[in-house]
């Protein structure tokens, strides 16, 4: 049964909420489902403290795609993960009837939410997911939530036992297969934490051995 609301924060139950719910946890596992359904509650929860005006449908549909690129559908993709999920979610809002306008909000906080420095300063729907995938995953922000906030989100939505290596093993798992795509990002952390063959790109590099002469 769809919870109505967690910690007093309105969980969406639309046709639209439920159509994205049932896609994505038929997609992903358990583990990502569940962190995506917190990430909404952190990002509605954070809105609400910021006093920001956002919409529940889109930040709920960005929070339920925002990993689906670290899925076993995407093993192929070159792209970064981020994109292949903000793309699946723009597809799966195109066939819903939501404006492009709206879409395009989805898409931008979606591909950019583990880049830092950016998503803080575009509209409300970026900034938190951008903030609550942090909060979830490695505890940005936490202090701003309350103990009865963070108890009550946990409860609806638990935490997996040894959540912190299961996260790292998902992301691991997720990018593995594309190592390019994480140059420039933090997420080359989860290959070099888990793979002591991997080598990171090396920006300096690139420069000293490009093709100008001087």
């Amino acid at each position: 049964m769809q919870i109505a609301n967690i910690a007093g924060v309105h969980v969406p139950d639309s046709a639209l909420a439920r159509a994205a719910t049932e896609l994505v946890r038929d997609t992903e596992s358990e583990l990502l489902f569940l962190h995506s359904m917190r990430v909404y509650a952190w990002g509605a929860l954070a809105g609400r403290e910021r006093g920001l005006s956002f919409d529940p449908e889109l930040l709920f549909v960005g929070a339920m795609f925002h990993d689906l690129g670290l899925t076993d559908e995407y093993r192929d993709s070159k792209l970064r993960f981020e994109v292949d999920g903000a793309n699946a979610a723009a597809a799966f809002l195109r066939t819903h009837g939501i404006e492009q306008r709206d879409i395009d909000k989805v898409w931008t906080a979606i591909a950019l939410h583990t880049t830092p420095g950016i998503p803080q300063f575009m509209h409300p729907e970026a900034a938190l997911l951008h903030v609550a995938a942090g909060m979830d995953v490695a505890g940005r922000a936490y202090a701003e939530f309350t103990d009865q906030e963070r108890e009550a989100v946990t409860a609806a939505w638990p935490r997996a036992h040894n959540f912190k290596h299961a996260i790292i093993d998902a992301f691991y798992e997720g990018l593995k297969h594309r190592p390019e795509t994480t140059f420039g990002t933090f997420n080359d952390d989860f290959l070099a934490y888990k793979d002591p063959g991997f080598r990171r790109g090396d920006m300096c590099g690139i420069i000293l051995n490009s093709p100008w002469a001087s």
